[in-house]
């Protein structure tokens, strides 16, 4: 009996009943965003600068704005924004404005810009103040696991 030349072979069923199986399984592991930026706005909108120059969180204002890694950054100054443009990975928060902890414990979690810490030169933020507190007693320990944990997500 001749072969109909629309019939699939057994190589392409096979490939059709692997992409079946496989895509859930690749759709379920696309990464998340790197960057936290409610509404588009990166640290609730709290000049990332600030927290290392000046040792407190700031708001910024919008006409000091810039756009870097997807999210609109606002700063107090002209000076502060060329600073975090001349710099930014210094400035911008770990693990993408994520929380700290939730890093550490392998997840995702929002970051809130007024539960923060400088630690070695590194801008960190936690969920909230409850939170905060919990990081707080361990900073190393899990500053390390979050480290290990955020190319996963990055």
């Amino acid at each position: 009996m001749p072969r109909i030349a629309h019939q699939p072979g057994r190589r392409a069923l096979a490939m059709l009943a692997l992409g079946a199986l496989l895509g859930p399984a690749i759709a379920r592991a696309s990464k998340p965003p790197r960057l936290h930026a409610p509404d588009g706005v990166a640290l609730g909108g709290h000049d990332a600068v600030a927290y290392m120059a000046d040792g407190m969180p700031a708001a910024g204002e919008a006409r000091f704005a810039t756009e870097w890694g997807g999210a609109r950054w606002l700063f107090r100054s002209a000076e502060h924004r060329a600073a975090f443009l001349d710099m930014p990975d210094r400035y911008a928060p770990q693990y993408g404005g994520h929380c700290a902890w939730a890093m550490a414990r392998g997840y995702l979690a929002p970051g809130d810009p007024l539960q923060w810490r400088v630690v070695a030169g590194r801008l960190f933020v936690n969920y909230d103040a409850a939170v905060h507190r919990r990081w707080l007693r361990d900073m190393p320990g899990f500053i390390a696991a979050a480290d290990r944990n955020w190319p996963r997500f990055g």
